[in-house]
């Protein structure tokens, strides 16, 4: 039986991560065992970056309601909980862009929250 060698899978292995590490600077998009390294810490943090943004945007958005809260008298926290009495269920991405593009609604929203708290 003919030997078999592996050197067409290990290319196709090395072509693989060259080509994620393409743009990287230096040894790090043509050397495969640098490259590979560079590859994996990137994944890594690409990954830990998907889960970062979303925290970084309800942080964003927990800012805005604040904001918009206090112009009408309320804290976020004492907002939140008047909603939560009126039983008004919106995330916090509406109330942001409510509080952004539509004031009177959230005015409205304040008033309501401000009556359940009384």
């Amino acid at each position: 039986m003919a030997r078999i060698k592996g050197g067409l899978n290990a290319r196709k292995k090395h072509n693989r991560v060259l080509k994620l590490a393409k743009g990287y600077r230096g040894a790090r998009s043509k050397q495969y065992r640098i490259a590979k390294q560079s590859v994996m810490r990137a994944l890594t943090n690409s990954y830990a970056g998907r889960k970062e943004r979303k925290r970084q945007f309800r942080r964003l958005w927990i800012a805005r309601i604040n904001a918009a809260a206090r112009i009408n008298g309320l804290s976020y926290s004492r907002f939140m909980y008047g909603l939560k009495l009126a039983g008004v269920e919106m995330n916090r991405k509406i109330l942001s862009d409510m509080a952004i593009n539509d004031a009177e609604g959230f005015a409205k929203l304040a008033e309501l929250a401000k009556a359940k708290l009384a």
